[in-house]
């Protein structure tokens, strides 16, 4: 399934990366502590989060992943989006909680 999929399945906002839509989501990512994501995401994945800084398109770019989804109705900030723009990652947003979309996307990954 790729990311454009999960954007029209789920209703996603796409704040930027609309170039990069196309990227195969391998899997699923949901942590807010940087560390964690550094050590444990794999290429590829979905990156779930509630943070909206910079850093994470540095770590998503670091761990080369699909795409980040901001949860919550969170928006990233102007900084954030500028690298997000800079570097190509796809940064979206759902105002589902983490829980709730993490489910729905995992449904979408075993079913599609």
């Amino acid at each position: 399934m790729k990311v454009s999929d999960l954007v029209k399945e789920l209703e996603l906002t796409v704040f930027c990366g609309e170039e990069n839509l196309d990227a195969v989501v391998k899997g699923g990512y949901t942590s807010d502590l940087l560390s964690d994501v550094m050590g444990h995401m794999e290429e590829g994945m979905l990156w779930i989060t509630m943070q909206t800084h910079q850093n994470i398109v540095a770590v998503s770019t670091l761990k080369d992943a699909a795409a980040v989804l901001i949860v919550n109705g969170a928006s990233p900030d102007e900084e954030t989006l500028q690298k997000g723009i800079e570097e190509g990652v796809p940064l979206l947003g759902t105002p589902l909680s983490a829980f709730v979309v993490s489910g729905k996307i995992y449904q979408l990954l075993q079913n599609g």
